[in-house]
């Protein structure tokens, strides 16, 4: 159960990561320069409603597997163990970035539009995509072991 719970989080932030990554950060260089401080606002506001409990239940769950892999629980072999700590260095690696990164660009942004920010925000994001579709991998190997 706690490796279908994992996955469905993961599952989930990797494809809200995905869609932002392909469709909405390109989208945000058609906005315009005159209204994009409030579009940024609005952006950071609401993506903030659909992120957050997603991501601290991703955290959650996935501290939940290393505990579970560290004391035996549901008899972990080393296979688990392992994955359970890929798992959560990626999702290290995810809020490195996002909040090393990510949260300053959008920072940044919310004061007027730079293409460098802009660019910057991009390549970052870049990282946690790759980072959430590896954690995918993980999760889906979690449970089809």
């Amino acid at each position: 159960m706690l490796n279908a719970l994992h996955a469905a989080a993961t599952l989930l932030m990797t494809g809200v990561v995905l869609c932002i990554a392909v469709v909405h950060y390109p989208l945000f260089g058609k906005v315009g320069r005159e209204v994009w401080p409030a579009y940024e606002a609005a952006h950071v506001q609401r993506i903030t409603w659909i992120v957050a409990p997603l991501m601290l239940a991703e955290l959650a769950l996935s501290v939940l597997l290393v505990v579970a892999a560290l004391s035996g629980w549901g008899q972990a072999d080393t296979t688990a163990r392992v994955l359970a700590f890929v798992g959560l260095a990626l999702l290290a690696v995810v809020w490195g970035v996002t909040f090393f990164f990510s949260v300053p660009q959008h920072g940044k942004l919310a004061a007027g539009w730079d293409d460098a920010t802009f660019a910057a925000l991009l390549a970052f994001n870049w990282v946690r995509t790759i980072a959430w579709c590896l954690r995918s991998v993980v999760a889906v190997w979690l449970i089809a072991r």
